[in-house]
């Protein structure tokens, strides 16, 4: 090797370990140096619950179950998981409440709620069937057969190919008959459910494709009858789910696998999944996740988003009573009119705020011409990683020289950064945390709106506001204390902690004065603003108040988000991933523990630290319950949410 080709090779590597690119190398101090890898053995959690075992036995069997029952609109599924859940809350029923410890009260009052919740959203998603049962005369058809080789019945394959003969001619049949009414009773059907029946013919024809693959070349009498009537079937599903996408719900559909697929969409129904901030998880579905994705994978075809064009964004509003359900089941006590008020006054707040800082800029009350002063303070293109890396540790150190929160020192060593793809963009425009950071900023293959809108959405100012809500102290360090603290709670995880305590930061930083300049005090309040108005809109949306449309105008004019970003943030809300009350739940739950860190620190019945370490060892369960365990509240077997965290609230 020469002595120039060393020099490089030694240069590169350096490169590496300081960090340039993607990799994120935490600066070593001399503590840290000499610290044990491994924690003490006092901070392992050692807390007992009488429900512990329960509850992780009931989340193993429901496993069991669900993996031994997997078409989810099989009506024999549903009966299953109704008995399920009222064998297991009969059970519960027989435990002996008064002798448990304060721990085991709260799980029990939390896993009441869960299967009391569950039964409900029974219920409703029992009606959602019906109301696309209509579009899907041959859906009992492909269950039943699913659910036979599931018992691995015996088949007899000549059979099996005239039953299918048969479904495909009644699927073309059913099309024809769909395609007739359009034209004889035009807008009839409503968008959302063409959509959502759509999304069933996806799953049908997955089903389908697996029941197929199972007996297709093992059995070869199975694939000389069924082969040919398979396919013919197939083909016809496909074309029936883009016939309710295109001509009923008036989507566009793309060959070739889509954005809203690259970008995390999908159609989940059912209680929340896993994921969440730093891989922690999940969080409640409620009906029809956040309104019904446009991609259920496998059947008709995929819709796509396009920069500049809201069309693709459809949804599935739930309605107030579905509401209401979601709301007890996350302990929150006020209605969605009272949710909605709450939203508009502290939006209106933001805005008061927002023209202080503009009359320090020298812009006098058009707070507009001040946030686009800070938009155009982006960094130009190939530095953001290395902002955010140096605002991420900016926070880290903050909470620490102030005695906070606890870091353990593997959580400050262990987050990550990568670069977020265009396509996902068009869904999430600015970045998302967890034990890894995505970075959200333009590509070359951005169009030069594009690349604008993505940089001015992502200047520093705006950045130094949400970086310590997606790291530290927000999701990363969330994730990374809820994996090793009562980790069996993670069956009743909510959005109002989990995002709520990441949003919560934001409300106390700035109280503490952490934005020192107005550009940093307009970049906290564009987004304490964004966050009051998806209150606004997410739930004025599901009681069909609000169009998409009027979502998007809402954020462009009274936050002041750029015309595609807002699009993007709409679409994301809407798209499926999350449920009816996630966008709401930022900023309220933020509240909550705001309003829980007033009863409690400010008053001097702990100190900062200790609240936010107790917190993040409770794991992410309804922030009532937090404050139930906080203060020792006395709790009954019958418990139902009642605290006003917000005191009390006139709809509008």
């Amino acid at each position: 090797m020469s002595k120039g080709t060393l020099t490089l090779t030694i240069g590169l590597f350096v490169m590496l370990v300081l960090g340039v690119g993607f990799w994120v190398m935490p600066p070593m101090t001399a503590s840290a140096q000499t610290q044990s890898n491994a924690p003490e053995l006092s901070e392992l959690d050692n807390a007992k619950s009488e429900l512990r075992g329960v509850i992780e036995r009931y989340v193993a069997d429901r496993g069991s179950l669900t993996r031994s029952y997997p078409v989810e609109s099989s009506p024999l599924r549903q009966a299953r998981f109704k008995q399920f859940y009222a064998d297991w809350l009969a059970q519960l029923g027989k435990m002996n409440f008064d002798a448990m410890s304060q721990d085991g009260k709260v799980d029990y009052v939390l896993f009441r709620n869960h299967l009391e919740h569950e039964l409900k959203q029974s219920e409703l998603e029992g009606k959602a069937l019906a109301e696309v049962a209509p579009f899907l005369p041959f859906a009992q058809t492909i269950t039943d057969l699913a659910e036979a080789r599931r018992r691995m019945e015996k088949i007899d394959s000549q059979k099996i190919a005239a039953l299918l003969n048969d479904l495909n001619k009644q699927i073309e049949a059913h099309r024809r008959t769909v395609e007739a009414s359009l034209r004889t009773e035009p807008g009839k059907v409503k968008r959302t459910i063409a959509n959502r029946a759509a999304q069933n013919v996806s799953s049908l024809r997955t089903t389908l494709r697996t029941w197929y693959g199972y007996y297709n070349g093992y059995d070869p009498m199975f694939t000389w009858w069924v082969e040919e009537p398979y396919k013919a079937v197939d083909q016809s599903l496909g074309a029936y789910g883009t016939f309710l996408t295109e001509r009923v719900a008036g989507l566009r559909s793309a060959e070739a696998s889509p954005t809203m697929a690259a970008a995390g969409g999908g159609a989940g129904r059912g209680a929340g999944g896993a994921g969440g901030a730093g891989g922690g998880g999940g969080q409640r579905g409620g009906l029809g996740g956040a309104g019904g994705g446009n991609f259920a994978g496998g059947g008709a075809r995929p819709t796509t988003a396009r920069a500049g064009d809201s069309s693709d964004i459809i949804g599935d509003p739930i309605g107030r009573d579905a509401l209401m359900v979601e709301l007890a089941a996350e302990m929150i006590p006020y209605t969605p009119e009272e949710l909605i008020a709450i939203g508009w006054k502290e939006l209106d707040w933001c805005e008061a705020e927002m023209k202080k800082a503009s009359r320090e800029l020298g812009f006098g009350d058009d707070w507009h011409k001040a946030l686009e002063h800070v938009k155009n303070k982006y960094v130009e293109p190939g530095k953001q990683p290395e902002m955010i890396k140096d605002l991420a540790y900016e926070a880290i150190d903050y909470v620490e020289k102030n005695n906070l929160v606890t870091v353990p020192p593997l959580a400050r060593e262990s987050w990550r950064m990568e670069m977020m793809s265009p396509e996902r963009q068009l869904v999430s425009p600015f970045f998302l945390g967890g034990e890894t950071i995505l970075v959200s900023y333009p590509t070359n293959t951005m169009a030069h709106e594009q690349k604008m809108m993505s940089m001015r959405g992502n200047n520093p100012h705006f950045s130094r506001a949400t970086v310590h809500h997606e790291l530290i102290p927000g999701h990363h360090l969330q994730g990374f204390m809820t994996q090793r603290y009562k980790p069996y709670r993670g069956l009743f995880s909510t959005p109002f902690w989990m995002e709520g305590w990441a949003l919560y930061w934001e409300l106390l930083l700035w109280d503490r004065g952490f934005p020192k300049t107005p550009e940093d005090r307009i970049g906290f309040l564009f987004w304490r603003s964004h966050r009051c108005a998806r209150i606004v809109f997410s739930l004025s949306f599901h009681m069909e108040k609000m169009t998409p449309q009027q979502c998007i105008d809402l954020l462009v004019n009274r936050v002041g988000h750029e015309v595609d970003n807002a699009t993007a943030e709409v679409r994301r809300s809407f798209a499926g991933s999350y449920g009816p009350l996630y966008q709401a739940a930022y900023l309220l739950g933020g509240l909550q523990i705001y309003s829980l860190h007033k009863e409690l620190v400010d008053s001097g019945k702990m100190t900062d630290r200790a609240f936010h370490d107790t917190i993040l060892k409770e794991n992410r369960i309804p922030v009532e319950m937090v404050r139930a365990i906080l203060t020792k509240q006395k709790l009954t077997r019958d418990f139902k949410t009642n605290w006003k965290f917000y005191g009390q609230v006139t709809a509008q």
